[in-house]
């Protein structure tokens, strides 16, 4: 994975980069998975595999041992594939939360809404303000 290529949202949900039919991994960022601590348990429904979910909606959620959040969609785009070795081992966020703990892989329906998420640099310089 071509880390210099992902992209951002203020949700810290990364994602990227896309293969040449649009198609790209989304998982949450080191950062969120640090600030969330101990991941225990993902809540990602296999009956969204073909829905179509519009960029700033909830695609599931992801609970920590203090605490639960939802997962939201950085771009509009259509689920293809759900990475099922994190609802048995959701501990994989925490360990490698981008390789083997992306959360799933979609087509992106709208490539723009993709180069206009925050860059690595910006990124870093968001969480720094939030920090």
């Amino acid at each position: 994975m071509d880390y210099n290529n992902l992209r951002y949202s203020k949700n810290h949900e990364w994602i990227g980069p896309p293969n040449e039919k649009n198609q790209a991994y989304i998982g949450v960022t080191d950062f969120a998975q640090n600030e969330l601590g101990d991941i225990v348990y993902l809540d990602v429904e296999n009956s969204i595999i073909g829905t179509k979910i519009k960029a700033e909606n909830s695609f599931g959620t992801i609970e920590a041992v203090k605490t639960v959040s939802d997962l939201f969609m950085p771009v509009w785009g259509c689920i293809l594939k759900i990475n099922k070795k994190l609802l048995s081992q959701p501990e994989l966020i925490n360990k490698s939360p981008y390789q083997e703990g992306w959360i799933i892989q979609i087509e992106i329906l709208e490539i723009k809404e993709y180069y206009q998420l925050m860059s690595s640099e910006e990124y870093y310089k968001y969480i720094q303000k939030s920090s």
